[in-house]
């Protein structure tokens, strides 16, 4: 697998994402890079022609310009110009921890949606403690429509279905698990996945995203959702630090017992999950966590590769037109791309 890699996206770019792809270098070797970027930014790089390569990109779409009017007039940036690379075949995949926004607006101008999808939600795969649920949007669209959760509900079934959910059951994520329970927008869309062709089970809280059990797809906006999926990653983490220190001021705990610590929650660690997937363009796109070390450079890179192998696009394609005739409700709305302002979980 191919993957093209934006060197200039992340909140410490280039140094992480350089210092990620000799990781991938060192322990993928079934994966080659294309680094999308100052070619003076991978001088420190073997480029070797076969497993690496460099395509020049000099313009980057900073965090507080405006996504699709900064993507349209800004042909250059690394983010267009990657998905450019996987329109053209140079590359099966992209990865970038930049601008999330940006991302959206490049993949959509370039690559285009998938029949039935208004506007692409980001996927996050949570290693739940009853098996993987599927969360979206994790930050590409801060605000969503009843109608638009209603699209995204539909593109995370078939997303479940590729990775091989027979039938996933899909939960809308809001306060109380009773059908009345939530904000207007909530309760409306209650009522729009009720009449989706998915195995809708209702409202699921937020305690069911990590516990898993109740639903294999859970759907909500992305300010929502990329607040939750934050709390989730800090709370891990808190929990990790505080047992790990309290455990080593004991001389007689094995270090075995601490690793099985770190690795009992570690999982939910943004350096393991590898990104998020941006569901519903025409091929494989990764978006990484900005604060992202080397290591989830890395991770991204194999999530973008595996993804890319196991043609998890067309899979999702192909089960998303199964679902989409059978839609009897009003075509969804298409908003501007413009409206994303969030980020990967």
């Amino acid at each position: 697998m191919r993957v093209a890699l934006d060197l200039l996206g992340g909140d410490a770019a280039p140094g992480p994402v350089v210092d990620g792809a000799l990781l991938v270098l060192a322990e993928q070797p079934d994966v080659d890079l294309v680094l999308v970027g100052p070619p003076e930014v991978a001088a420190r790089l073997p480029v070797d022609g076969e497993r690496l390569t460099v395509v020049p990109a000099t313009e980057v779409v900073g965090m507080d310009e405006e996504p699709a009017r900064a993507v349209r007039a800004k042909r250059d940036a690394t983010v267009r110009v990657c998905a450019r690379l996987v329109r053209d075949g140079s590359a099966d995949a992209m990865v970038s921890l930049g601008s999330t926004g940006a991302t959206l607006a490049a993949a959509v101008l370039t690559l285009h949606r998938l029949k039935g999808v208004s506007r692409p939600p980001l996927a996050a795969v949570v290693p739940a403690l009853a098996g993987p649920v599927v969360f979206l949007d994790a930050g590409a669209t801060v605000e969503a429509s009843p109608e638009l959760l209603a699209s995204f509900a539909l593109v995370g079934a078939a997303y479940a279905a590729a990775r091989g959910v027979e039938r996933p059951r899909v939960g809308l994520l809001t306060v109380g698990e009773e059908a009345g329970k939530g904000d207007l927008a909530r309760k409306a869309a209650h009522e729009a996945l009720a009449a989706l062709p998915v195995d809708f089970v209702g409202n699921v809280e937020g305690r069911d995203v990590p516990a898993g059990g109740r639903a294999d797809v859970v759907v909500t906006d992305g300010f929502t959702g990329n607040v939750l999926a934050k709390g989730l990653e800090a709370a891990a983490g808190t929990v990790t630090a505080t047992v790990r220190a309290a455990l080593a001021s004991r001389e007689d705990v094995p270090d075995d017992v601490l690793d099985a610590v770190e690795a009992a929650t570690g999982h939910m660690s943004p350096e393991v999950l590898g990104g998020a997937v941006l569901l519903g363009v025409r091929g494989v796109v990764v978006v990484g966590h900005g604060a992202s070390t080397a290591r989830g450079v890395a991770s991204c890179v194999r999530a973008a590769a595996d993804a890319a192998r196991s043609d998890l696009v067309g899979r999702t394609a192909r089960a998303l037109e199964a679902l989409v005739p059978a839609v009897s409700q009003p075509a969804v709305s298409q908003p501007a791309v413009s409206q994303s302002q969030g980020g990967p979980a």
